[in-house]
């Protein structure tokens, strides 16, 4: 999270102004069900709430469109397509997004010879055009990897179209918020809660980072003007801190034999009168 600017009690009226909507009416609504509010606190950060209840501290993922999305499991992946998911085209979408790491606007403006070669053939990349990209930077072309391909021969809009998700009425494409109403309703059938569809993108970038890949490697699939913002979009668990922090036991320069296992026990200091029986000298 981002450096704090300030922490007050979800109870105080100030910080209740400063909640944003959606949060607020649930907060005044959690009220109302007499929760102790001594056990709530509520931080402000940039870009960012988090309401911590009874102690349990929520992530900040997505909350009614508020907060980051999740980074996605594997088991949560499979929930998603297998089960949430219904159709070839919807799965299409998705998987383009956590395959090539792309946006969600950028997947819905392809156009089907972005995808597919005339002959009806998978391209080996998918041709993001400048255009479509955030900033309009720059052309990307993306590998299609086997497991993207398989989930692209499912789908071909037919007849053909321009646009390889053809909008209603099959003119124009797809739009963005289309394409989240279907994947809200994906994951509120298999019950996986704070996803949108920029998870897909986060978690394609923040495992290509837990495997090594050199960041500016990650910025050209990603297309970030900057690694300063593609490092925001990295997650970092707690347990790579912890390894981080134990690779530095190699540093050390005295042998563990050093130091002793067990607790030194203290020495007992000599009551008075003792001295000359034990030879000691004061």
């Amino acid at each position: 999270m981002g450096k704090r600017e300030s922490t007050s009690s979800i109870g105080d009226p100030l910080t209740l102004a400063r909640l944003p909507l959606t949060l607020k009416t649930w907060a005044l609504g959690a009220r109302a069900l007499s929760v102790p509010l001594s056990s709530w606190s509520f931080e402000i950060v940039p870009n960012s709430y988090r309401i911590d209840l009874l102690g349990a501290q929520t992530r900040s993922m997505k909350v009614d469109r508020h907060g980051q999305a999740k980074i996605l499991t594997n088991e949560e992946i499979d929930l998603v397509f297998n089960e949430g998911l219904t159709n070839s085209r919807d799965r299409a979408i998705f998987a383009i997004c956590l395959y090539t790491a792309c946006r969600i606007n950028e997947c819905v403006n392809l156009r089907t010879t972005d995808v597919y070669y005339r002959q009806g053939l998978v391209r080996p990349e998918i041709v993001f055009r400048k255009g479509s990209t955030k900033g309009k930077l720059a052309t990307r072309c993306i590998p299609v990897i086997e497991d993207l391909r398989r989930m692209l021969l499912n789908y071909y809009p037919s007849p053909r179209t321009w646009f390889y998700f053809p909008g209603l009425g099959r003119t124009g494409h797809l739009h963005s918020e289309s394409a989240s109403r279907i994947l809200r309703r994906a994951c509120n059938q298999v019950g996986v809660q704070g996803v949108s569809t920029h998870s897909f993108r986060r978690t394609a970038l923040t495992l290509m980072s837990n495997e090594g890949i050199p960041l500016r490697i990650i910025q050209e699939i990603s297309g970030h003007r900057s690694l300063e913002e593609l490092q925001k979009y990295l997650e970092v668990k707690p347990e790579q801190v912890r390894g981080a922090v134990s690779a530095l036991s190699m540093l050390s320069p005295v042998r563990k034999s050093d130091f002793p296992d067990s607790p030194v026990k203290p020495q007992v200091q000599p009551q008075p009168g003792q001295e000359r029986e034990r030879g000691f000298s004061w």
